[in-house]
Order: structure tokens, then sequence, then C-alpha cells
């Protein structure tokens, strides 16, 4: 029975350490900041590092904070941590100012939060990195079995091997008979009528994932009181491989559960107002600083360089596949196939002064309208011409799923070796499976993210860039 509480608890002491550990992270970076600065420990900068570090941890119980447990990569941490502390940014800055308490001054705040993302993540990777080193030694591991050998419990068996991060060392299984498609390493256990002695035989079980279809509930219902009343996690696994070869998602209104083919962040009311006050702030900033500017050079190469005018507007599929116009620097000589033909490498159509305008992305610059208008956000899928929305969605199962959300000025996809023409199918098959991953996993620690990998490839270079 000591095991079996040691495992249960086992996570939960690993979590209360990475906030206990944060905790004190915001407080010494703060500290340290202040320190440098010259400004002497007193009770007031104590109470306010104190404060910092309370504020931070409300942040970080908003999400994620076991996500250092399971197999994923240490960027997945990076953004997760950038996103509590714009988060933090967002509630303490103005609390500390009201309060008088904060004695930082704005010019070194940016250098704060830098220190601070970088610390937290550094201390959440060498945590993961801890837990896996030491469940890899046998230590904290959950001891599973299955009821059922369908093949959803066929398939969780390989992930569970195939994430040894996670700690599962599965036993066996039950079924009313032997399974050849079960993999021989997994040991049959019994029939399912035996499940009950076999738990009560002191085999430290943690775990059972139960896969039998609901009309045997007469069975299933025993097992779930017995697992209930003995410390064993009780998990049922629908049976939904016959029609649906993709990742659900669990979810519930009210009482009622659930499957969803997506995970969708977008889809709550409070990230779809975060995400679109972020348009709004950075395409504001961006149309009354640098766009003037940017204009005036572009207009008047423009007009000395190729007749016709200044901007391009053309029709393409935004959220939901409404059309809307979207504009752009004209890069091109005014043509017929303008709505037709994706641009190419050595495309006649396009002019010197078009050519640089696209390898250093100013063509796209007008879309800050689009985005402050609604039509487009600032990262997103990019938004295709109508020909090519009527093509793909023939040939590309999931194609019109990139359209869930708003189309961007960039996106995942174009920082991670997608962008420009797709001269196969499976170019255009990888694009949307970025956009997929993007629609998936938004926050705006990874819309920051393709920002930065945007402008580090334009001052690189892009080769897909034309």
């Amino acid at each position: 029975m000591r095991q079996k509480l040691n495992n249960m608890h086992s996570n939960g002491l690993v979590v209360a350490a990475t906030i206990l550990g944060d905790f004190i992270i915001a407080m010494l970076t703060y500290w340290l900041f202040n320190t440098v600065k010259g400004t002497p420990l007193d009770d007031t900068q104590l109470h306010t590092s104190i404060l910092i570090g309370v504020i931070y941890c409300a942040c970080i119980l908003n999400g994620g904070v076991i996500l250092y447990i399971r197999n994923v990569k240490r960027f997945q941490i990076v953004t997760l941590v950038t996103r509590n502390v714009l988060l933090f940014v967002v509630l303490s800055v103005p609390l500390l100012r009201l309060g008088h308490f904060n004695h930082m001054s704005y010019k070194i705040l940016p250098l704060f939060l830098f220190s601070l993302i970088f610390m937290v993540s550094a201390y959440r990777i060498f945590v993961r990195w801890a837990v896996i080193s030491y469940r890899r030694r046998g230590k904290s591991i959950n001891r599973v079995v299955f009821v059922g050998s369908k093949e959803n419990n066929i398939s969780l068996y390989k992930e569970m091997l195939a994430i040894s991060s996670l700690g599962y060392q599965v036993v066996g299984y039950f079924d009313d008979q032997p399974n050849q498609n079960f993999p021989q390493e997994c040991k049959f256990l019994g029939k399912t009528s035996e499940v009950i002695d076999y738990l009560k035989g002191n085999h430290s079980i943690h775990e059972l994932f139960c896969c039998l279809p609901s009309s045997r509930a007469d069975e299933i219902l025993p097992i779930i009181h017995y697992c209930e009343k003995n410390f064993i996690h009780f998990y049922n696994v629908p049976n939904v491989t016959n029609y649906l070869h993709h990742r659900v998602y669990f979810n519930m209104l009210g009482n009622v559960p659930y499957l969803s083919l997506y995970r969708e962040p977008l889809s709550h009311p409070e990230n779809r107002a975060l995400k679109r006050a972020f348009d709004i702030v950075v395409s504001g900033v961006f149309l009354v600083t640098l766009f003037p500017i940017i204009f005036i050079i572009v207009a008047i190469i423009t007009k000395l360089t190729m007749p016709g005018p200044i901007f391009f507007k053309q029709k393409r599929n935004g959220l939901n596949g409404k059309e809307f116009y979207c504009y752009k620097f004209r890069s091109m000589k005014v043509n017929a196939d303008a709505d037709k033909l994706q641009a190419t490498k050595d495309d006649p159509r396009k002019t010197k002064w078009g050519d640089i305008m696209r390898k250093t992305n100013i063509d796209e610059m007008p879309q800050f309208w689009n985005v402050l208008k609604g039509d487009m956000s600032v990262v997103g899928p990019r938004p295709h011409m109508l020909k090519h929305t009527e093509e793909y969605s023939k040939l590309i199962d999931k194609y019109m799923i990139r359209h869930f959300v708003k189309p961007g000025i960039t996106g995942w996809s174009q920082v991670t070796g997608f962008r420009g023409e797709t001269k196969q199918l499976s170019q255009m098959e990888g694009r949307v499976e970025g956009d997929i991953w993007y629609i998936e996993h938004w926050s705006i620690g990874l819309d920051l993210y393709i920002m930065y990998r945007t402008v580090r490839n334009i001052i690189e270079g892009d080769n897909a860039a034309y």
C-alpha cells in the first residue's frame, strides 16, 4: 500500500518542487537586478520580491507545470514559460506601480524578463531531465494492466513503450482469449472475469486501461468499484480507431463527454481576445511608425521603375473560408495571370525592384492593414488565392482545416521550410500539416517565436523567398 501511495504522490511532489523553484527564481532574479543597480535590500525590496514570486506562481498555475514529464521538445517548455512571463507582466506591472512597490525602471525591465524566461526555462528543462533519468533507473514506475486487447489498447501499449519518460511498465492484458495481434512481449494474464482476483493478489498495479465495449457494463462496473476502493486509477479507452485514425481530445459540455479531432486553443473566447489584442497592438504600432517611411520609399521606387498602381489586391480565403481582399505592394508587372499562377523563381512578370521586395518581405507590409481590419492575424496560415483553395481542397483531405483560424502575414510553415512555390503536392501537404500543428499548439509565445524566426530569415536570406 505504501508503494502505491508513494507512486501516486511522486508527480505531485515534482510539480510542487517546480512551483517552489519558479517562485524562488522569480524572487532572486528581481532581487539580483536591483542589487546590480545598487539598490540596498530593505523591507520594501524584500516584500516586493515576495510579491513578484507570488504573482508569478499565480501565472504558472494557469497551465502546464507538469509539461516536462511528457515527451515534449525543449522549445515547448520555453514557449510555455514565455507565455507565463507575458501574463506575469500584464498582472504585475500595473499592480506594483499602483502600490508604489516597484523600484525597477522600464529600461531594465526587458532584460529582467528575458533573464526570468532563461532561468525558469533552464530550471524546467533540468527538472525534466532529472525526472526522466530517475524513471529510467526504475524509480517512480506506474505498473499498468490492460483489460481488452482491441486495436486501441494495442496502440496505447506501443505508445507507452515508445515514451519511456512517462514511467509506464505494462504488466500484461486480460481478454476473453489471447490475442495474436497483441505484442508477444505483453503477457496474457487471463480472462476478463479474473481481473479483480488478479488485482487482489498484491501485484501493486497503479493504473488499469479498459477498452471493453459499453455493452459489457456488467463486467466493467465491478472492476471500476474495486479500483476506486484500492487506489488504482481506472481509465476507459474508447474504441474509435475503426473510423478515426487521428488523435482525438476529450471534452465535457456540462455532464456530457464528447471527443474532438483537434485541440484548438483559439476556440476559447479568452484566447481569441488575447490574440486579437496582440494583433491590434502590433499592427497599430507598425502602421503609425515604420509603415509611412516604407510606403514613401516603395511608392517612389515603384513609380520610377514600373507603370501601374503601387498596391496590389487579390481575393484570398480567410477565416472559415470567407473571402477578403489581401493587400500587397505590387512586385510584378500588370498581368492577366495574377489570380491564377504562383510566382516562380525566375518569373518574367517580376521586376528587379519587385524581386528585392519579395526577398525582404517588404511586399507583405500592407497586410498589417488587413490585420488591423480583422481579416488577418500577424501570425497564422498564409492565405491562398481562391483558385488554389479550390484545387487543393479536392486533393488534400485536411486542407480546409487551416481556415479554422485567421490567416497570417507569416506562419509556422513559412519559417520551417514550406514557403514559396509548391511544385509538388507533397510540399503543399507539408504546409498544411504545419498549419494544423500551429492551430493545435497556438500560444502568444509561439507567435513571438515565429515572428523572431521570420525576422531572422529575412536577415540571413531565405532561398524560398521569390
